[in-house]
């Protein structure tokens, strides 16, 4: 009777894990492009309208796109509704987060948020919005939650409509981004008076459908593939980074490699990963802050707070405009505000909590992602003590040209240093973002960083 009893417990519980991990039905995915978005936002507006239906998007043809690739703002005219700032921020707290606030509280000279007329302007092609729909049919996470089963036919947004925390971090990564790319842009870690050195990148990233001579085998599990190269300041020009990420991490965790141009010996990077140090960023940034978050999601025990309305900073083409010069952008405590421009948008609110056993220098998470995009907005960096120690924001905008959601610039402010990181500024580069570039397997190979790195 004991093991009778036993074989049944053991059966319900499994049955419970595969009702977690089980991909939506039909009738939920129906949802998609009529109550919901075709990525699973909220099509409807808000009661006041303060967020309105979302219609499409902005179209291709939103605003002029200069030779080099910079795009016009579709919204130059318009003046900010209100600004917030120190004096006025407890007013507006309930649409703000605890990483926001403390951003006045550390600057209340300086820092600000200009609010403007919010537009959904997130706009995707037709094969992604398919995609989307064979995601939630068919995706489902594997063990731990540490990889995805069933996605290598869609690729794009793992979990329209998400059920849990995890499900929710794993649609920011792997959300679309225009598909093959190719960028150059700078970052900097300006000291507490507002000096600092441009560390000026090249990044190339490449994705499995785009990559023709890719082996069917490889591409089932793979993610994407990412290459950087440092071309300035001269101490750390040639340097070349280049990363494997996969679907199931479980099985074949994150490969890197770091060509060091000093040695001119291509070696194997673990170190590129979790809470390893990030290129060139001063110990202001760890691995997976890149892209406000990036890697395997396994140290961490992930919680879906919910959704609310939150002001984050969204169609940001002032802030990438090539009029703008670095030194207008890069000012002492955080960027120049007066240049940003934020929303009221509906986000995920998603918490992550170190797990028991497991390392990494911050002990929780908060995310906020903006639900027409998936793109993680706001984070909120604790320490080991449970202290607030970064801020994270991503300076939203739509290339629309390329029907794909970007930034104008990333940025993770030390709150207790005084200090920050901003990174992907493209102001005065010769090109912005070009999309549809061509990817060879043979470009992301260890073999490749060496030619990848010569000065």
């Amino acid at each position: 009777m004991k093991t009778t009893i036993n074989l049944i417990s053991a059966l319900a519980l499994s049955l419970l894990a595969s009702s977690v991990m089980a991909a939506v039905s039909p009738d939920e995915a129906a949802k998609l492009g009529t109550t919901l978005t075709p990525v699973g936002a909220q099509k409807a507006g808000n009661a006041d309208g303060s967020i309105p239906e979302w219609t499409g998007g902005l179209s291709t043809t939103a605003g002029a796109v200069s030779a080099a690739g910079f795009l016009g703002d579709p919204f130059a005219s318009e003046k900010p509704l209100f600004t917030i700032t120190a004096k006025n921020a407890a007013q507006y707290k309930d649409k703000l987060s605890a990483g926001q606030l403390a951003m006045f509280t550390r600057y209340p000279e300086t820092y600000r948020i200009p609010v403007f007329t919010t537009h959904r302007s997130v706009a995707l092609p037709q094969k992604v919005y398919d995609a989307a729909k064979t995601s939630a049919l068919k995706t489902t996470l594997l063990e731990g939650g540490n990889g995805l089963a069933n996605f290598a036919e869609s690729r794009y947004y793992a979990f329209p409509i998400p059920q849990n925390g995890l499900e929710v971090i794993w649609n920011h990564v792997t959300r679309y981004r225009g598909g093959n790319l190719r960028r150059s842009a700078v970052q900097a870690t300006p000291q507490v008076n507002g000096s600092y050195t441009l560390v000026n990148l090249e990044d190339e990233v490449a994705v499995p459908g785009d990559m023709p001579d890719l082996d069917a085998s490889k591409a089932a599990n793979a993610l994407l593939f990412f290459k950087q190269r440092v071309t300035a300041p001269a101490r750390l020009a040639g340097n070349v980074l280049l990363v494997h990420d996969s679907l199931d991490q479980v099985a074949e965790p994150r490969m890197a490699w770091i060509y060091n141009a000093g040695q001119r010996r291509v070696r194997r990077a673990p170190q590129v990963s979790y809470d390893g140090p990030g290129t060139a960023s001063d110990g202001l940034r760890t691995s997976d802050n890149l892209d406000m978050f990036n890697g395997a999601p396994d140290r961490y025990d992930w919680k879906l707070v919910g959704k609310r309305e939150m002001y984050i900073p969204y169609n940001n083409y002032r802030l990438s405009s090539p009029s703008v010069k670095y030194e207008d952008i890069i000012k002492a405590g955080h960027i120049n505000q007066d240049l940003t421009r934020y929303e009221l948008h509906r986000v995920w609110e998603v918490e992550a909590t170190l797990k028991s056993g497991e390392r990494n220098i911050y002990g929780k998470r908060r995310f906020f992602l903006d639900e027409d995009s998936w793109q993680i907005a706001e984070s909120e960096l604790y320490d080991g003590r449970g202290q607030l120690w970064r801020v994270g924001e991503s300076q939203l905008m739509q290339a629309y040209q390329a029907q794909t959601p970007y930034y104008a610039g990333e940025t993770l402010y030390d709150i207790i240093a005084g200090r920050y990181v901003v990174g992907a500024l493209m102001n005065e580069e010769k090109k912005s973002i070009e999309y549809g570039t061509k990817a060879s397997v043979k470009d992301y190979t260890p073999a490749a960083l060496r030619n990848a790195g010569v000065r």
